[in-house]
């Protein structure tokens, strides 16, 4: 009787192919992110959003009584460590999802093996092209604008306030973060029908480093002084760009992405922080929105000495919204079932301020970009025509 039993279930299994994964009560959702380097302000934060959220959900009993639990994993920012920890959580941790990964250089090797797995990358911090494909890639799923969008969000600002397009520069990583929004910039340009704007002044630095001067150097000799430089970089570089370069461009703009980190920026910047411009991808952290309120609650819940910022609010929405497609999951909670979950979310309240929609063709929750501006240490929501020129 045993060897018949035995030789049933051993039939069984070739006839039926055990599952890739087995589910347990957690929900095991994965993450590959810089908790160390220069970067690391915007990992530890976008992770602790994340984590404030998770803990709320859990607190009240998880998603349909299952709790999700985080696996974090720390890559520094660099693609070499980024593509193995992805394979780790998927294949070693059997996690459902990834959420909130830092960084478009990462996401260059992290997206296929999202892809190649068939898990679900879902609210990367980045807003890079490579996360958004026509028509989108089935398991990248975005909340925030893209870094083309941000950058356009400027370009449109600046002409309308009267700065020219030759008086606009640039200075941007030299990777695919820094081509991402420079590209954009460039195409919002050509759009208001500037035909030379890729002969604009043009400075870059290498990843990682704080070797500015170069690329300052390519701005300032500009035949034409520069009125407004347009930054794709990580808050370190940025802020000695900024340092040096108002000691020759007293009145310049400064103005940077999301992705820079805009508390970091602020904090390294010091007294040159006054005017500096930062287009944001989530609403102000101090707002009434009641998303923001709940934000701060659930964070000093989670951790009573935090600090709040942007990015920190962009990992607990992207985790909001993670959880609104959970809620819409019917079955058990795979990669696919949620994938179906998100892409079933339609003008969702999520209490921003503007509604959230998912489709098979469009993976970008949101569009809206939120300009600000620092004003005595403090971040001041910003509009174009209120821009102060000397």
């Amino acid at each position: 009787m045993q060897k018949l039993l035995a030789l049933s279930l051993v039939t069984s299994a070739l006839i039926f192919p055990i599952a890739q994964y087995t589910y347990a009560a957690d929900i095991k959702v994965g993450m590959s992110t810089a908790l160390s380097g220069p970067a690391k302000a915007l990992g530890t934060n976008v992770r602790l959003g994340i984590e404030s959220y998770f803990n709320k959900i859990n607190a009240q009993g998880g998603v349909k009584g299952n709790p999700i639990k985080l696996v974090a994993l720390d890559d520094g920012y660099e693609p070499a460590k980024a593509g193995p920890n992805m394979r780790t959580l998927i294949d070693k941790d059997k996690v459902v999802s990834v959420i909130g990964n830092v960084g478009t250089p990462t996401a260059i090797v992290t997206v296929p093996i999202a892809n190649e797995k068939k898990v679900p990358l879902i609210g990367a911090f980045t807003g890079a092209g490579v996360l958004r494909q026509s028509p989108p890639d089935r398991y990248i799923i975005n909340y925030r604008a893209s870094y083309a969008e941000e950058t356009a969000a400027m370009v449109n600002g600046l002409l309308k306030k009267g700065i020219k397009a030759d008086e606009i520069a640039f200075f941007t990583q030299n990777d695919g973060y820094g081509d991402a929004g420079y590209n954009g910039a460039i195409a919002a340009l050509k759009k208001q029908g500037v035909k030379h704007a890729d002969k604009l002044a043009h400075g870059r630095y290498t990843r990682n480093t704080l070797n500015i001067e170069d690329g300052l150097s390519s701005i300032l000799d500009a035949d034409i002084e520069p009125k407004a430089i347009i930054m794709v970089g990580a808050y370190g570089p940025c802020a000695k760009f900024i340092k040096l370069a108002k000691e020759d461009l007293p009145d310049a703009l400064f103005l940077n992405v999301s992705f820079v980190g805009s508390v970091a920026l602020k904090n390294a910047l010091g007294k040159d922080s006054e005017g500096v411009i930062i287009t944001q991808v989530v609403p102000h952290f101090e707002s009434d929105l009641p998303a923001v309120k709940n934000y701060r609650t659930d964070i000093k819940n989670y951790q009573a000495d935090a600090t709040f910022g942007f990015a920190s609010l962009e990992g607990y929405l992207a985790a909001k919204i993670f959880v609104e497609g959970l809620q819409q999951v019917k079955g058990e909670f795979t990669p696919e079932n949620i994938v179906n979950g998100l892409e079933s979310i339609s003008n969702n309240d999520i209490g921003i301020g503007t509604p959230v929609s998912y489709a098979i063709d469009d993976h970008q929750a949101s569009h809206k970009v939120w300009p600000t501006i620092i004003k005595n240490s403090e971040f001041h929501s910003l509009s174009w025509d209120t821009i102060s020129l000397n």
